[in-house]
Parts: C-alpha cells; structure tokens; sequence
C-alpha cells in the first residue's frame, strides 16, 4: 500500500516541479489541548497520552496524523518520499506530509483535527449517514473513538476492536472492546466496517480495504482515501 502511495505522491510533486526544490517540511508534535480543545469528556486516547497529533506545515497548509510514535521531523520531501516506511513515527511524518501537501493543492479537506464538543455532532452525522446508505447494517468499529462509539451502540448491533491493551476485554457503552486477533470473525460478521484513519499509520489499513463495505474516519487518512479512492468520513475537520 505504502508504495501505491508513494509512486502517486511521487508523480504529484514531480507535476509541480517540488521535488528539485529545497523545500522543508516539518513536523511537530501537538499538545493534547492543541490538538483537540478542551472537550467535556476525558476518554479520548489523545487526553490518556498513549497517542499525540502529528503536524505537517507546507506552504501555509497544514496535515494531522495520530501515531503512538511521536516526535519532530525536518526534511526536504524528496527525503520523505525515500523514507523506508518501518515503523509508526516514519509512516506519520509520511501521511502528515501528504495531507499537508495535498491540502495545499485543494484536493482533500479536513486535514486539521477538530476541537471540544464538535466529535459528538460527528458521531450523529455518522449514525445517520449509514442510515441512509445502508440501513440497518451490523457494525464493526475498528478503533475505540469514544463519542462514535456510544452513538453507534444505540443504534446498531456493534462490535468493537482496539489496539490498547487498557481496553481490550473492557466494555464500554455496553460493548465488549476485543482485540485485533477477532478481527478475522468480526469482518465475517460485519456489513460494514467503520475504521479509524490511524490505520493508515499503523500499518493495518490494507487489511479492511476489499473485504466489506468500509468508512475510514478522521484526519490521518485524508491524502491515503484520496489517493487510493476509498471512502472517507470526516465532516467537521479543519
């Protein structure tokens, strides 16, 4: 997948003639409170400090990416391009660089996470899209975003898989969190999956594209779902 991206993102930068440029792109990470305001709740992963926000600035666009591994990055983007994508913090500074770039150009929105209560007007709009689209679908929510989490439980038949060992085996809003290893048996199960952007980090995206119906969510995974056409849910980013 990572090489799909880089040959597409390759292409567009050498369109524009960036890749002969010094051109800089840096990387730094965000506060929890820079990254999501001041929400009422507390159960955000980004407010536990297990994951931070990513920040590409090119040209005066901005690009997030959630990554467990963080940390502050200055490099031309042919460097970036030429990264060996082996680990979390390569593939953030990757996938912010790409939002930032492609919000340059005006071909994704959303690439700056929202703040304080806007992810509860998120999860409602979420809830009613597939609504409308699918019906009434059995859901599986790949990545515990909390306020999606809640809204999705009062309306469908949920299942939920996350990353965090503080998770797993828990039950929240009813739902009983599971790990990665039943994700197998959760996408026979599902009608439609509904997978948080960070998968684009985490190396794990690959694994839901073609299987079932999927929305990927979020900030992260803006430049990816552009560049490879899938569906993409993030309606009040910045």
């Amino acid at each position: 997948m990572y090489e799909t991206l880089k040959v597409k993102f390759k292409a567009i930068v050498d369109k524009h003639n960036w890749s002969a440029e010094e051109i800089t792109v840096t990387a730094n990470t965000l506060s929890p409170e820079e990254a999501i305001g001041n929400p009422e709740e507390d159960d955000y992963p980004i407010l536990k400090g297990r994951e931070r926000i990513v920040e590409a600035k090119f040209r005066g666009a901005r690009g997030h990416a959630f990554t467990d591994m963080f940390g502050n990055y200055r490099g031309t983007i042919n460097e970036i391009i030429g990264m060996e994508m082996k680990n979390n913090f390569r593939r953030a500074i990757f996938v912010a660089t790409l939002n930032a770039i492609l919000r340059h150009l005006g071909v994704v929105e959303s690439t700056v996470h929202c703040k304080d209560r806007v992810p509860q007007e998120c999860s409602k709009i979420l809830v009613e899209k597939i609504r409308s689209v699918f019906g009434n679908p059995k859901v599986l929510l790949v990545g515990f975003q909390p306020r999606m989490a809640e809204a999705l439980a009062q309306e469908f038949s949920l299942r939920i898989t996350d990353l965090d060992v503080a998770n797993i085996g828990t039950k929240k809003f009813g739902v009983l969190i599971q790990s990665p290893q039943e994700a197998v048996q959760n996408i026979e199960w599902c009608n439609l999956m509904v997978v948080t952007g960070s998968t684009a980090v985490n190396n794990t995206m690959q694994e839901f594209i073609g299987k079932k119906p999927v929305i990927f969510y979020g900030v992260t995974v803006a430049g990816p779902a552009y560049l490879l056409g899938l569906n993409r849910f993030c309606p009040f980013g910045d």
